[in-house]
């Protein structure tokens, strides 16, 4: 752990010595032959199942670039799908007004981008953690969202939970993976867990942090039938896209989505 912590401040000290114009173009770079990589070489075929499936978000729009696509081809069949957001999405306004504004924004958008994509509001649910911090909740925060995780999952016993990877290089989505996996081994459940990329293929440098056994439990699911929705989906989150490093969410736009068996 010692030793993962020290990469990635060592990558993030080498990054801010970088033009921002530079690091971006390199990102792209990285994730697309990453991407590709996987998609052409190395990840193996997923297909739909008649599964009901959980998603959990760190921040209102990750279930949409993550997994979008995967959301909209359950639906389409039919296949129960709830959507579970961790924190309230505040951390992208630096004013209280605004955070109190974007709060509110963040959760319309969420809903409308989840009703192109075809899940209802009533399996909507918005936890409200604190953005930005949740590796650092008090302890009885901690168990309580465990808690709560852990009533959702037995209220909706899915066969498939979809949460970010555990690398996925941003503290909210990686402690969101901690406190779902917490929560699945106390609810009486039998699941598949995938975990969906957000800032991996972007931010992880491959064999540094992302490595070769991490790759190789890789799946690629089409969603060529769908990309319309998700693109529109991606698209009603307003608020957020300009304030994306440009060339990012072109990476959730093809036609097929990466997932990580656990």
């Amino acid at each position: 752990m010692k030793q993962k912590l020290s990469i990635k401040i060592y990558l993030q000290h080498l990054q801010k010595l970088i033009p921002l114009i530079w690091l971006e173009k390199a990102q792209y770079i990285h994730s697309w032959m990453l991407y590709k990589w996987l998609l052409f070489g190395s990840s193996k075929q997923l297909s739909c199942s008649e599964k009901s499936i959980m998603v959990f978000s760190p921040h209102q729009d990750d279930e949409t670039f993550g997994c979008g696509g995967m959301i909209a081809y359950k639906r389409e069949l039919n296949i129960p799908v709830a959507v579970v957001f961790i924190t309230d999405g505040k951390g992208s306004s630096v004013d209280e007004d605004g955070q109190n504004q974007i709060i509110q924004t963040r959760q319309q958008e969420a809903i409308a981008a989840l009703k192109i994509l075809g899940v209802e509001v009533s399996n909507i649910h918005f936890l409200a953690k604190p953005d930005g911090k949740l590796p650092e909740l008090h302890d009885e925060e901690h168990q309580q969202t465990i808690h709560e995780i852990t009533e959702l999952v037995n209220h909706y016993q899915p066969g498939e939970i979809y949460v970010p990877h555990q690398k996925d290089c941003h503290r909210d989505h990686e402690a969101t993976y901690t406190l779902v996996r917490t929560a699945i081994q106390q609810a009486y459940i039998n699941v598949e867990i995938f975990q969906y990329p957000v800032w991996l293929f972007w931010r992880a440098p491959i064999f540094i942090l992302l490595k070769l056994k991490d790759i190789a439990s890789a799946y690629k699911f089409s969603i060529t039938s769908v990309q319309d929705k998700k693109k529109r989906a991606i698209a009603s989150y307003a608020s957020q896209i300009n304030s994306l490093p440009r060339g990012f969410i072109s990476q959730f736009l093809d036609s097929h989505e990466i997932y990580f068996k656990s």
